[in-house]
């Protein structure tokens, strides 16, 4: 039996009380900046502030919802500093998205089922040799093939516990790109052009983010 104690209730219900007081606060601020102009340098200091307290405060919320009910939010926690130092283009033609998700296998068993019966309900809708694979040597390697190839990456993102899968840290990058690319221009290497200084914006979801970190923001 794990010696971690699990949140209560009250836990998770103080820190969703704390989430709606930080949303107000955010919106406050939004709200004072509009009224006095963007040039308000102290009101927008305010609205950063806020930001980052509302995604502090969402950030717990979601760790204790998910410790006390195996629960999450639909919310990604995004870091301000995301698009600092963009030097791209003020209107931006084309974008690129780049995302990444980390798993861990925690459950091999319980993925190789789930690829065996996708195999056994439609074996023409995967390659043969993942095939016999899965079936003949109960390979991990094959599994995940016909997993990953069976579902979107956003679905597998929403049933990963499913699949025998545990999140691990997860980002998404926006940034500018002067024209759309070629058909199959970059998939041989689809990250390699990633430019930091064309970030307009950026979403990161990690462990990272423990309490000392967020109290100290």
């Amino acid at each position: 039996m794990s010696d971690v104690v699990q949140p209560g209730a009250a836990e998770v219900r103080a820190a969703a009380e704390a989430l709606k007081d930080a949303l107000d606060r955010h919106l406050t601020a939004v709200e004072r900046r509009a009224a006095t102009g963007e040039d308000d340098a102290e009101a927008a200091a305010a609205v950063f502030a806020a930001f980052n307290e509302l995604a502090a405060a969402g950030e717990v919320y979601d760790e204790l919802l998910y410790d006390a009910y195996d629960e999450v939010t639909p919310f990604e926690v995004p870091l301000s500093e995301g698009g600092a130092g963009y030097e791209g283009p003020g209107e931006p033609e084309a974008i690129s998205v780049f995302v990444r998700r980390d798993y861990t296998v925690t459950d091999p068993r319980r993925l190789i089922a789930r690829a065996q019966q996708i195999t056994d309900l439609d074996p023409e809708s995967v390659d043969e040799e993942e095939v016999r694979g899965v079936a003949a040597e109960h390979s991990l390697h094959a599994a995940l093939g016909v997993l990953f190839g069976e579902y979107e990456p956003d679905e597998i993102a929403g049933r990963h516990k499913e699949f025998g899968l545990e999140e691990g840290d997860a980002t998404t990058w926006v940034t500018a790109a002067d024209e759309p690319a070629e058909p199959g221009e970059w998939l041989r290497d689809p990250f390699d052009g990633v430019d930091p200084e064309r970030v307009i914006c950026r979403f990161d979801i990690s462990d990272a983010f423990d309490e000392d970190e967020l109290e100290g923001r």
